[in-house]
């Protein structure tokens, strides 16, 4: 299984729509990659390790694929798709790494 997570960095000019985020982006990323995502989950960051510091990312998201090839033919086919939705909804560059799962 591989897990591409990304992480949207919580900084001072930071703008982030999130209701766009779920409702909109989400639905783009399920009609583009439908059956090839096996699960996915959304973190809204709430603070740092001390409970009156930021958090230093406002959401983490992760999207669960069977494996890397499933990974390239479904998120790399709509790559220009997906990239291009990030200005609907933030003004940052979002952090990203794809892992295998264990």
């Amino acid at each position: 299984m591989i897990k591409l997570t990304v992480l949207y960095p919580n900084t001072p000019e930071l703008k982030f729509d999130k209701a766009y985020y779920i409702k909109e982006h989400g639905q783009l990323l399920k009609d583009l990659l439908g059956d090839a995502i096996r699960s996915s989950d959304v973190n809204m960051g709430l603070s740092g390790a001390n409970p009156n510091t930021p958090a230093p990312y406002v959401v983490i998201a992760n999207i669960i694929f069977e494996s890397l090839e499933s990974f390239q033919e479904s998120f790399g086919a709509n790559a220009e798709k997906i990239l291009g939705d990030l200005p609907n909804f933030t003004n940052v560059k979002p952090e990203v790494q794809i892992s295998e799962i264990m």
